[in-house]
This record gives structure tokens, C-alpha cells and sequence, in this order.
């Protein structure tokens, strides 16, 4: 059963980035200064599987706090290990890897084991949930790349978008955009400035995060600092000791040597 529900998530997906011009997809990356929005990149059905997993998983999320910057919930990689295996097989999936690198130009790889934040649900269920304008600083030594996948959104927030801020030649440009089901936005995460808009009364956000690196390595006060981060803004200080399952570490290094 659960072979069968990674296989139709491959395919999907394989599907996904079959139909899409790539040579477009690149040159409005680059024109937007690394980043890129696709609406409905992957299925409603698809959408629907990994909502299941949601549900499954929507207990053991960490509702965080930070004054006037954040708040919101999140469910970790150490969580999704062991309850996702259609969201994981998305963030493995070597199509999608491969096609994310031809964007980037740039080979990119999964995030170590041992990060939290490497694929990771958001939720906005409360009011007054927001993020404020960040960029998601790269500590690896490599670039790092954020892919976001809109699961649900019932609400009036917004996704706001600074594009070209570190550009100095040219002028910024800001846009407002839905994550409805299903669509996909992907970006150079030390280059575009972004913010959530706060939830109102009865709405509901869950967004999907995905990480992608250059370069996995990273050094020891970068670790600690990191930790540290996600576990004050996004997962709570019990994920600084979860792991993944064996068999969930073995399925993650299978797919790093796919891709």
C-alpha cells in the first residue's frame, strides 16, 4: 500500500515537471531574481494524500512565539519521518530535485538528517498568525533553497514577496500572493525578503517547506546557531533530541543518491 501511494507521488510529480517549459522556468527565475511561482503544480488527488498526512501529524505540532516577528505552528522532519511517507517522497523525489537544480542552476541536495527544518509543515490556525519580513539565511556552506507548497488555504493571509532587494541596480518589486492547494513557489533563500500576512478569526494556512543545499556541510557555531533558531521560532527544544528512524535515515539516503 504504501509502495503504491510513493509510486503515484513520483509520478505526479513527474508529471508536474514534465508539462512545464523548463527554458521559461528559468529565465522568469533569473529575471525575478531567483525566484519563481507556478500555480497548480501538482493535483488536487495528490494535495488530498498529503492533507491524510496533515491530519495524522497535526497533534504534535509546536505552536511558537516571537513578539513582533512570528506566530504559528510547526511539525518538524523528525515528525514527518515517521507519519509522511507521501510528503517525504515529494521532497525526495529525483525529478524534482533534478528539475529544482536546472532552475537553480546548481546541483542541489537534500539537507542533512540531523536538520528539522529540512522538510517541515507551517500551520496557521489561529488568529493573528503571521511571519514577519526574514530571508531563510543559508548557515551551510552552500546556498540553500527554499520550496513552498501550498496545502490549504482557507484564510485572507497572504504570502508577500520583496524580489531584487540585494540588488542595488535594480528597482524592488513586491508581490501578494495565495499558496492555494497545490501551488509551488521557489526561491533563493538568502535572496528573497518575504513575510506572511496575519491570519483573521475562523481561517486556516498549512503550507508545506522544503529545503534544498549546495553544500550540506556546516560548522559548529553555525550548528548551535541554527538549532537554536529553529527550536525558539519553529519546532519547540525537545526536536534539538529527535532523530529519524533507521528505515526513515535509510529512505532519505536512497533518494540523495537518486537525485
Amino acid at each position: 500500500m504504501v509502495k503504491s501511494v510513493l509510486d503515484t507521488v513520483e509520478n505526479e510529480v513527474s508529471h508536474a515537471v514534465g508539462r512545464l517549459n523548463i527554458e521559461q522556468a528559468v529565465q522568469t527565475y533569473h529575471e525575478q531574481g531567483e525566484f519563481l511561482a507556478v500555480d497548480q503544480f501538482l493535483a488536487q488527488p495528490v494535495v488530498d494524500r498529503f492533507m491524510t498526512e496533515v491530519e495524522q501529524v497535526r497533534t504534535q505540532l509546536n505552536r511558537n512565539y516571537i513578539p513582533t516577528h512570528k506566530k504559528g505552528g510547526s511539525v518538524s522532519y523528525f515528525i514527518l519521518g515517521q507519519a509522511a511517507p507521501a510528503i517525504l517522497s515529494f521532497y525526495r523525489a529525483p525529478d524534482f530535485i533534478n528539475w529544482l537544480s536546472r532552475i537553480a542552476g546548481a546541483p542541489l541536495l537534500l539537507c542533512p538528517d540531523s536538520d528539522p527544518h529540512a522538510c517541515a509543515l507551517y500551520f496557521y490556525t489561529e488568529p493573528g498568525d503571521h511571519i514577519g519580513w526574514h530571508y531563510d539565511t543559508s548557515y551551510y556552506k552552500g546556498t540553500r533553497y527554499t520550496a513552498l507548497l501550498g496545502l490549504r488555504d482557507r484564510s485572507t493571509s497572504r504570502l508577500l514577496c520583496r524580489l531584487h532587494t540585494k540588488d542595488h541596480s535594480r528597482e524592488t518589486k513586491e508581490l501578494t500572493l495565495s499558496t492555494d492547494p497545490g501551488s509551488l513557489v521557489f526561491f533563493n533563500g538568502d535572496k528573497l525578503q518575504h513575510a506572511v500576512t496575519p491570519l483573521r478569526e475562523g481561517e486556516e494556512r498549512i503550507v508545506l517547506t522544503l529545503q534544498y543545499v549546495t553544500d550540506p556541510r556546516m560548522g559548529a557555531f553555525q550548528r548551535w546557531f541554527s538549532n537554536m533558531k529553529d527550536a525558539v521560532g519553529y519546532f519547540g527544544l525537545p526536536a534539538l533530541f529527535r532523530h529519524l528512524s533507521p528505515k526513515a535515515i535509510g529512505s532519505s539516503r536512497r533518494g540523495q543518491a537518486s537525485s
